[in-house]
């Protein structure tokens, strides 16, 4: 199944499922991730310039052993 980029899943793994990184709020190089900067900017960090962050959701899952991912490889949402 193909995920929109920039959708966060939460999901009981202690892996990042391919395609998907946790938002543990980490500071990224835009060049590898253009779509998704592309969609969030620098909204949750980043100079905008070559580095750009994700959410972070530490803290927030629901039950222990939960994580939140954003998804960076997928279909890109289109605007109608």
């Amino acid at each position: 199944m193909d995920y929109i980029l920039g959708t966060i899943l939460l999901l009981p793994y202690s892996f990042n499922p391919m395609g998907t990184i946790l938002c543990d709020g980490r500071t990224l190089n835009i060049m590898p991730y253009q779509a998704l900067f592309s969609l969030i900017g620098a909204t949750y960090g980043g100079d905008g310039q070559t580095t750009f962050a994700v959410p972070n959701m530490l803290g927030q899952e629901p039950q222990p052993g939960m994580n939140y991912y954003i998804v960076y490889e997928g279909l890109y949402p289109s605007r109608d």
